[in-house]
């Protein structure tokens, strides 16, 4: 596995060798963490199946997306949103939002900061098996909604108790 630089210094990582994880449905591929930004962004590509994303909530730091392959739709403060290929999004911190992959599957960069988020998914994933989207049968192990809760408010997460319009229709 390829070991970090822990402060701000220039590096090359490759996606095919970087650290990459299983969690939520979604195979995470870390490209950048605090630890290697002395904690100024993070970025992580994912590859996301048909239907994925979160329910509504909001980070303590801006995010961004590139969709290098795909089709999602995007609610943010009540506005829908549809990107696609080459399409680039952005979520200003404290801005309530949620997106679904409309597509098959979705391939896409997704960008904060300050860095922060990667470290919920750290925390939450298991190494991948394989560098592709896990199997639908696969079971991923479960923290109890405090652990998780904790987790999300430690790093910056808040969910939002309002409908997940995007789910809605499913």
């Amino acid at each position: 596995m390829t070991q970090f630089p822990t402060s701000s210094q220039p590096y090359v990582l490759q996606n095919t060798t970087s650290p990459a994880y299983w969690n939520v449905g979604i195979l995470w591929v870390m490209l950048a963490t605090g630890d290697q930004t002395a904690g100024s962004y993070s970025l992580m590509e994912e590859w996301c199946p048909k239907d994925s994303g979160p329910t509504p909530h909001y980070h303590e730091q801006d995010e961004a997306f590139y969709i290098i392959e795909g089709t999602i739709t995007y609610m943010a403060n009540g506005q829908q949103m549809q990107a696609t290929t080459g399409g680039f999004v952005s979520i200003p911190k404290g801005t309530v939002h949620s997106f679904r992959v409309d597509s098959q599957s979705a391939h896409i960069l997704n960008f904060y900061a300050p860095a922060g988020f990667e470290n919920i998914i750290l925390a939450l994933a298991e190494p991948a098996a394989t560098r592709t989207i896990p199997p639908k049968d696969h079971q991923e192990p479960q923290p109890d909604s405090r652990t998780l809760l904790a987790l999300f408010l430690q790093h910056g997460t808040h969910l939002v108790e309002e409908p997940d319009v995007l789910r809605q229709t499913l």
